[in-house]
């Protein structure tokens, strides 16, 4: 296996994401996607594959910050595991699901929704947007169809599912502390029902480079995902040192300037 000199490039953005998972608590599939599409068109990898496996790669990295942040939540007695079992099922009907969708969309509109979403994650950030608690839990088949969506879109856009299921569990009336740490949970059958749907649906995909299952680049995986462990402890030390607020602000000001950058790149 010979090395690549792009992959020196991986440890970077795992320092990134890590960081600032720890330090907003956010999903690292904001960064990681316009970054690693921009990366593989670099890397001359197939125009029409790059944001598939961006978004595969991003997926199968945010398990391991999952598991960890799950982890920590559950330490704290935050996760309400009666939701988590009561929306799983949709979760994972919803993600795996959507990767077939995702699978089938070219490459230019793909981006186009991506960027679409993050510019409205971006915009709660920027303006501190939080719905008012109005209504309690629905029943099952409410759960399930809000695990369906919450599911589907995380998948579209590689995400743990945290700027869809917190506002909607804080919107049922879910102590914000809980509405928080059960979304962390969620996050888990969301990042491996994502990464298994880009995996069998990259399978035998034509032009994908080596070290490449599915729509998983292994390098990036492998990379990002152990700099960004040691690398989100940091960031959450930092947490409560820092002005947080504003640097929500400044995040929401660099996910639009990722996501320009990454319809730049595929339209040029």
């Amino acid at each position: 296996m010979e090395f690549d000199l792009w992959w020196l490039a991986y440890p970077l953005l795992g320092v990134v994401v890590g960081f600032f998972a720890g330090l907003l608590g956010v999903g690292g599939g904001g960064i990681m996607v316009p970054i690693l599409t921009s990366l593989f068109l670099a890397q001359e990898f197939p125009r029409d594959q790059v944001v598939h496996m961006a978004l595969g790669t991003s997926m199968a990295a945010i398990v391991l910050t999952a598991v960890s942040s799950l982890r920590a939540h559950h330490a704290h007695a935050a996760v309400r595991w009666d939701v988590v079992r009561a929306i799983t099922p949709g979760i994972l009907f919803g993600t795996f699901g959507a990767t077939f969708v995702a699978a089938r969309v070219d490459t230019v509109p793909l981006a186009i929704f991506f960027v679409v979403f993050m510019g409205y994650v971006a915009v709660q950030m920027l303006l501190g947007i939080k719905p008012r608690p109005s209504r309690n839990l629905p029943g099952a088949l409410g759960m399930s169809a809000a695990g369906v969506g919450i599911g589907g879109v995380s998948a579209l856009v590689a995400i743990g599912g945290g700027s869809l299921s917190v506002p909607f569990l804080s919107w049922c009336n879910v102590k914000v502390h809980h509405a928080i740490g059960t979304s962390a949970a969620i996050g888990l059958p969301i990042a491996f029902a994502g990464t298994v749907g880009y995996l069998v649906n990259g399978w035998g995909a034509p032009g994908t480079p080596a070290l490449t299952l599915g729509f998983i680049y292994l390098p990036a995986l492998v990379l990002v995902s152990a700099v960004s462990m040691f690398f989100a402890p940091l960031g959450a030390r930092l947490a409560h040192r820092l002005p947080v607020a504003m640097l929500r602000k400044v995040f929401a000001g660099v996910l639009v300037a990722l996501c320009v950058k990454m319809l730049h790149s595929l339209f040029a």
